[in-house]
């Protein structure tokens, strides 16, 4: 496929495994006779790749995928134990109820492709996040989830009263973004005894690229180094 670029860019390889930064409003899975991202990167590097977390279709950022149902094995016990650490980045244009914290709650089925947050331990989503102030009325939100349940961040940040800017099912509809402001940003885990990082910044939307966006990402290069609410 000579197109690949319009799904993915290349970020790291070895033999165990590759990371690529997913474009936005890419589906994961290949559906209506369109490619989903891991297709499109099978076919790209002619290779068998297998998943071990997904991102949403308007969600941008680092995705992993292993070259062997092997290594497979070994990353989805990673992410099962909680034992990779995943950083994200949104914009919202709508002031939060606690500027730093925790939010956990049940997932829940809610109406169309919509999920809510219930006061249950059912299905359990927890959440830490801080927020800053980027001016004119919108907030850089830098997102560590603890678990990995659908739609989460963006029913987490809905629920403080801070949907993400251009989500298309929680946002609000008169307003509109060039992009749906999520991205996953940073990864840390260790396989087979090697420690692994990376880091990527979004390679569209306008907001993301403002000068206040972008110093404010400098200013809190490691997202492990930050304080972070215990769960």
């Amino acid at each position: 496929m000579n197109n690949f670029n319009l799904y993915f860019s290349l970020v790291y390889e070895n033999e165990e495994f590759i990371v690529i930064n997913k474009k936005e409003n890419i589906n994961f899975h290949s559906e209506d006779g369109e490619f989903g991202v891991v297709v499109a990167a099978e076919k790209a590097l002619n290779i068998k790749l297998y998943s071990v977390h997904r991102l949403d279709k308007m969600t941008s950022g680092l995705l992993l995928l292993a070259k062997s149902s092997h290594i497979a094995a070994h990353l989805s016990a990673l992410f099962k134990a909680h034992q990779v650490q995943k950083y994200y980045i949104a914009i919202t244009d709508k002031k939060p109820k606690k500027k730093q914290g925790l939010i956990q709650g049940g997932m829940q089925k809610s109406r169309r492709s919509m999920w809510k947050l219930t006061k249950t331990k059912e299905n359990l989503a927890i959440t830490q996040f801080f927020s800053f102030t980027l001016g004119a009325g919108k907030r850089l939100f830098i997102i560590k989830p603890k678990t990995g349940k659908t739609h989460q961040i963006r029913v987490a940040l809905k629920s403080i009263g801070s949907a993400i800017c251009g989500d298309p099912l929680y946002g609000e509809k008169t307003k509109q973004y060039d992009r749906g402001y999520l991205h996953a940003y940073q990864l840390e885990f260790t396989l087979l005894d090697k420690k692994y990082e990376f880091q990527v910044l979004p390679c569209s939307g306008e907001l993301f690229k403002e000068g206040a966006c972008v110093e404010l990402l400098t200013q809190h290069k490691s997202m492990a180094s930050l304080c972070w609410p215990k769960c």
